[in-house]
């Protein structure tokens, strides 16, 4: 079973004076920078960037040709990863990712990134519904405080609610630390 792993979004809009910070993303992207770090230490062929550039310039941030869009340095792709660039919050939508996975023989990945009620949610379900086993690694994703009809929905409660409804019915969800640690049992 080969398995991939998948950074959604960790791009420099998401940080402090970013165009749409969220909460807490630096420890996000310091636990997708351990998880990153395995994969090229233990299956460095199958690492997949994914970068966001916005379609539309009303979408306010990621516009292309801005240092805004770039990815974090915490988790720069190297010469031999993958980018693919996407329009929308599904990382498969009109992009290579799923042929490049399934040409790689993948059937397993491994979900990190950001907005986790966004982009991560509609990854996850993608790869799931497309027929990856899929495992998201939650405290390697970020996300903001949400409002409704005047409701302030804090960013943790939004984030475990979205990694809540994910978890066993559709995908496994691991900690960077629980998961670092099974791949370190299973070598």
């Amino acid at each position: 079973m080969s398995t991939a792993l998948i950074i959604v979004d960790i791009q420099n809009d998401y940080f402090p004076n970013g165009k749409m910070e969220l909460s807490k993303p630096e420890k996000a992207a310091t636990n997708a920078a351990k998880v990153l770090e395995w994969f090229r230490q233990n299956n460095k062929d199958n690492i997949f960037h994914v970068q966001h550039i916005a379609g539309d310039p009303a979408l306010g941030f990621f516009l292309p040709d801005t240092e805004g869009v770039e990815i974090h340095e915490a988790v720069q792709p190297v010469e031999t990863e993958s980018i693919i660039i996407k329009h929308f919050p599904n990382s498969f939508l009109q992009t290579e990712l799923e042929s490049k996975l399934r040409k790689n023989g993948v059937t397993k990945v491994v979900v990190v990134g950001m907005m986790t009620h966004m982009c991560i949610d509609a990854t996850v379900r993608a790869a799931v519904d497309l027929g990856f086993k899929t495992t998201l690694i939650e405290d390697a994703c970020a996300t903001k405080d949400l409002s409704y009809q005047g409701k302030v929905v804090s960013a943790e409660q939004v984030h475990y609610a979205f990694v809540g409804a994910l978890n066993g019915m559709y995908c496994e969800v691991n900690s960077t630390e629980d998961f670092l640690q099974q791949a370190a049992n299973k070598s």
